[in-house]
């Protein structure tokens, strides 16, 4: 099976002003931030609430695999090894896996921890011959076995000692990843202390880390792609513009409403993003399948933000699922903070514009929670998916 990560990368590369692909990836890996927290919560028919399981979690992951919309599945080691090496989800599936490959000390979120509060320091727990085939010392031909991309994040605090030590550990990554044809895409976090860089020159602070933390890479070491806060369409634009074949994707940050996800995908992809990693916007979603779809549609421009939102009302009203807020206030913009920690920068949102509203109470609209048959998007050209999914929409809308 063909992997569409590898697609989009190759027809982005092809034509980095003119195509179209977007990369999609769900985050699955905050067991590695929040601990039991992190696989979020289950809402009880009394309000109450409880955390999900490990085995819930993984549950949600192999349903996303299953839908195949995504083109990436970010993991924790420990639920890659299960899914990807024992129980071979991924076989035949065009999402790939991939694993967080180190966690720096500004994702040591537990609850009570003061840790992301302190400067970010550079930390690993993975073995990449772990994620590649189970055990240390793989063979050859047993790197192929498991996961052969990782997500590598580095924090850059404006001081001298702290981001020496980020980029020596940052080297050793990458002569490893090299070495051992490990892939990875690189995370640039926003400052995790608001006295690193005052705040109008954050953005230029994170282009011009990323471009002089890479020019000396060649390309066997270079990321495959960036996840970044989005910082503004300016900073979209020049970080874009200078380097076409950097392939910049954004991060979701914390969950907000579902506007928030909404606009986010489609204010970045319209400066020039290439790709989009949500975690706890998926994850907190209602239906984390209908949401995916939605992201989907937005990042293949078949539909506006707004009304995004609003047909994933009536998807939920059609389910029986009580939303987490009501369509009023789930059409409201709120700031999203950029750090796991819950400090750092942020960014005011524009306000989209507001279509006309279409009456989906009647919608004969089923989400891939209710479908058996899903079309091979791997093999779809850009333009098939987009007719494939304006055919869905109409049906979605009684159209």
């Amino acid at each position: 099976m063909h992997k569409s990560l590898d697609q989009k990368l190759a027809a982005i590369h092809a034509d980095p002003s003119g195509c179209r692909e977007f990369i999609l990836a769900d985050a699955k890996d905050a067991d590695m931030a929040f601990g039991m927290p992190g696989p979020g919560v289950v809402r009880r028919d009394d309000g109450s609430e409880r955390f999900r399981t490990l085995e819930e979690f993984r549950d949600q992951i192999r349903s996303i695999v299953r839908q195949g919309i995504v083109d990436i599945m970010l993991m924790s080691g420990s639920t890659a090894e299960q899914l990807v090496l024992k129980e071979r989800l991924f076989d035949g599936s065009a999402v790939t896996p991939a694993v967080r490959a180190n966690d720096t000390t500004d994702i040591h979120v537990m609850r009570g921890s003061r840790i992301p509060s302190e400067a970010s320091q550079p930390f690993r727990t993975l073995a990449l011959d772990h994620a590649q085939c189970g055990h240390l010392d793989c063979e050859t031909a047993e790197q192929t076995l498991g996961v052969d991309l990782g997500l590598y994040s580095v924090t850059f605090n404006n001081d001298r000692q702290l981001d020496l030590n980020i980029l020596e550990a940052y080297k050793a990554f990458r002569e490893e990843a090299e070495r051992k044809r490990f892939r990875h895409f690189l995370e640039v976090f926003n400052p995790n202390l608001s006295s690193a860089v005052a705040p109008e020159q954050m953005p230029q602070f994170i282009n011009d880390v990323i471009a002089r933390t890479l020019a000396g890479v060649a390309s066997a070491g270079r990321p495959i792609f960036l996840k970044i806060a989005y910082n503004g369409p300016a900073a979209m634009e020049e970080l874009v513009a200078y380097d076409p074949h950097l392939v910049v994707g954004i991060l979701g940050g914390s969950s907000g409403t579902t506007l928030d996800a909404f606009v986010l995908l489609a204010e970045a992809q319209k400066y020039g993003a290439r790709a989009a990693l949500f975690g706890r916007k998926i994850n907190n979603a209602e239906n984390q399948l209908a949401f995916i779809e939605f992201l989907r549609l937005i990042a293949d421009g078949v539909i506006e933000p707004v009304e995004a939102v609003r047909a994933y009302h009536a998807v939920l009203a059609k389910l029986k699922i009580r939303p987490n807020r009501s369509l009023e206030e789930d059409l409201t913009l709120q700031t999203s903070v950029k750090s796991y920690g819950g400090g750092g920068t942020t960014i005011s949102l524009p306000a989209p514009e507001q279509p006309q509203r279409r009456d989906v109470t009647n919608s004969n609209h089923r989400s891939t929670a209710e479908r058996d048959i899903v079309p091979d998007f791997s093999r779809m050209t850009s333009h098939e998916r987009l007719a494939y999914h304006q055919a869905r929409l109409n049906r979605a809308l009684g159209e």
